[in-house]
């Protein structure tokens, strides 16, 4: 969907011999199991109509945070000036932190016979680890080695709105906004290596680390906020998961 080569360590599947367009109706046979699977192993539990319409709201959710996604990035359409922090978590929420974080903890409220209504700030923690898991990609995309994150990092060759452009948007003066304007979203080994020098003359790494420091500090504070200290376990139990990951 985004042109990457690699996911997970493998090539694209897309990229593999004989598969290419073919990629997209393998999808729909996947999304199609996921009923199928839920059918076979929670139909006449008393949760199955809640756990099935869960599924759809966070499929329907994280389709619409690709499209907004895949939209800030079309060819001939490419405006750094409509980046931004509130742009950027938008497309984050949407796209990542519901099916990532939030979908799995949901579904286990739903299998002990909780209300989801009544657990909104449990929601709304797991959708900021969800933006901060997001962020440490952005930044591994750009920083990580290829070897260890299983993928060739390729943000700034496919203009995405990503938190380190973001950031070096609101610190660059103008000659490195025009570096910035004149080099990012090229598929060129220069144009690619000038963005990286740039992030580095700004020193988005140290900028990383005191986000990072800030926003481990800001989740854990909400969740021991939490009255139940089964539920806080099972946060920290997610948070300690992706707390200064290298991949």
């Amino acid at each position: 969907m985004d042109g990457s080569h690699t996911r997970r360590g493998q090539p694209c599947w897309f990229r593999l011999p004989k598969i290419g367009m073919i990629a997209v109706n393998d999808g729909i046979i996947l999304r199609t199991h996921i009923s199928r699977i839920l059918k076979r192993h929670f139909k006449g539990k008393p949760y199955y109509v809640d756990l099935v319409d869960l599924f759809n709201e966070v499929e329907f959710q994280t389709a619409h945070g690709q499209m907004i996604d895949l939209i800030t990035t079309l060819v001939g359409e490419k405006d750094l000036s409509k980046y931004s922090l509130s742009s950027h978590r938008r497309i984050v929420q949407y796209k990542t932190a519901y099916y990532s974080f939030y979908l799995p903890v949901a579904c286990a409220l739903l299998m002990f016979g909780e209300n989801l209504d009544n657990h909104i700030a449990v929601k709304d923690v797991l959708i900021e680890m969800g933006t901060y898991f997001q962020v440490q990609d952005d930044y591994l995309d750009c920083f990580g080695d290829p070897e260890v994150i299983g993928k060739i990092g390729t943000d700034i060759e496919d203009f995405k709105c990503s938190w380190l452009v973001v950031k070096a948007l609101e610190l660059c003066n103008e000659d490195q906004k025009l570096t910035l304007y004149e080099n990012y979203g090229k598929a060129d080994p220069a144009a690619v290596a000038k963005v990286k020098d740039l992030y580095k003359t700004l020193k988005l790494q140290d900028v990383y680390l005191e986000y990072e420091s800030t926003s481990y500090e800001k989740i854990t504070n909400s969740i021991e906020a939490h009255a139940r200290s089964e539920v806080q376990a099972v946060l920290k139990s997610f948070l300690a998961k992706i707390y200064k990951r290298q991949k």
